[in-house]
């Protein structure tokens, strides 16, 4: 089965070209769209089979385009995957949110996308963007089965103690004000990766599982569930990121609103997007790799930043294994836990007490690699695992479309 998989961003949609087999998958094709009702839109096609990338540089008013452009590029006759779209049996979409209907991926009918739309209220900066893609395929691909993946889905098993907020009841009864948590794909995949790679059974275990990239989220999972999420109601909350603050006492800033006369809406941009690791290097950089620069040359300002970054993963990694009564697996992934082994060595350092024996040897330099990363005799078990959303939306597209008999 021949899968199309889509994650369309306010201005930018991602996709994978992956087949389908009971026996495994392999992946085609990807790429990416760029500047969506921007000037000199751009589409970065990137065969398989060792073809080289064709770019493409053009208008690109809407998602509807951006598309057309998608399906263009993979049934073209030089660079193309596929013959035809006769050759296309589905096509998966990620969707940010999935409020608490969705407790795992679905089929996208009628009554699915009146749930879908139901959910912008909750992530109104994602959802439409998530919509615009299943709506252009309706109309580009009538007829093709359509899978939603749910970033939320994973944590619905989470319990009312962990998802609750001490605030009025009447919140959640009315609004569903509540953590939802993010990044649920990531975390469901690598979580059991990971497991398979140290000997572990997924479903009998106590998993911590770290996504540390621009957007980052710490997740424990029991016996194959998530039960506690450190991102909230929206991705704002929990760990400091790129450029998002973290948890933060709420008298702050009502502190900055009082001083500088903020508004709302100004004061929600600042906590988005002139906050993290960005704003806390002084407007140096959210990319790490610059940050890690910037340490190595001395700058006190930036180790100071990349310190309280690295801190609040580890303060985490503990809150959780007290949550669960222990930790059996460690696991990082995503852009700075694939690739950062500074940021995996502060967190497990000196964590012996918590039965982690962190092998520094096995860790240095160690970027994009599957490994474990703990010494042979150490209880808990630390591995990093490169995530992959992608075949994770495919895999399930695939299985709720067999259903189907297509």
């Amino acid at each position: 089965m021949v899968i199309l998989v889509l994650n369309c961003g306010s201005s930018s949609i991602k996709y994978q070209v992956i087949e389908m087999t009971e026996g495994g998958n392999s992946l085609l094709a990807k790429g990416l769209v760029e500047r969506i009702g921007i000037n000199d839109g751009v589409i970065t096609h990137k065969p398989g089979g060792g073809k080289e990338p064709v770019k493409t540089v053009t208008d690109i008013p809407d998602h509807t385009v951006g598309i057309d452009l998608i399906i263009k590029a993979i049934t073209d006759p030089n660079h193309g995957v596929i013959a035809s779209l006769a050759e296309l049996d589905a096509v998966g979409h990620r969707v940010v949110h999935g409020g608490e209907q969705f407790k795992e991926s679905a089929l996208i009918d009628e009554s699915v996308m009146e749930l879908v739309e139901g959910c912008v209220d909750l992530a109104p900066l994602h959802i439409p963007a998530n919509l615009k893609g299943i709506y252009a395929i309706n109309e580009l691909l009538p007829g093709t089965p359509q899978v939603a993946n749910f970033d939320t889905a994973f944590h619905q098993t989470m319990p009312a103690k962990a998802f609750l907020y001490g605030i009025p009841r009447r919140y959640y009864d009315e609004y569903r004000v509540r953590a939802y948590g993010f990044h649920g794909t990531s975390h469901r995949f690598v979580a059991d990766e990971a497991a398979k790679l140290a000997g572990l059974d997924f479903k009998n275990s106590k998993i911590v599982t770290c996504h540390i990239g621009n957007g980052g989220s710490v997740t424990a999972v029991l016996n194959g569930k998530s039960v506690d999420t450190s991102m909230g109601l929206t991705p704002v909350d929990g760990l400091m990121m790129g450029t998002r603050c973290g948890s933060i006492d709420p008298g702050v800033l009502n502190f900055i609103h009082q001083k500088e006369g903020k508004s709302m809406e100004e004061i929600w941009n600042l906590i988005n997007k002139e906050s993290g690791i960005y704003g806390l290097s002084g407007g140096l950089s959210s990319d790490m790799r610059d940050i890690r620069a910037a340490v190595e040359a001395g700058n006190q300002v930036v180790t100071d930043a990349e310190e309280a970054y690295f801190y609040r993963v580890k303060k985490l990694v503990g809150a959780y294994a007290a949550a669960m009564g222990g930790i059996d697996l460690l696991v990082f992934t995503g852009g700075v836990g694939e690739n950062g082994p500074e940021m995996r060595e502060y967190v497990c350092k000196d964590m012996e007490f918590l039965g982690i024996e962190f092998d520094l040897a096995a860790n240095d330099g160690v970027k994009g690699q599957d490994k474990i990363l703990s010494k042979p005799e150490s209880r808990v078990k630390v591995v990093v695992i490169g995530t992959n959303e992608e075949l994770v939306i495919a895999t399930d597209t695939y299985n709720i479309v067999s259903k189907l008999g297509k």
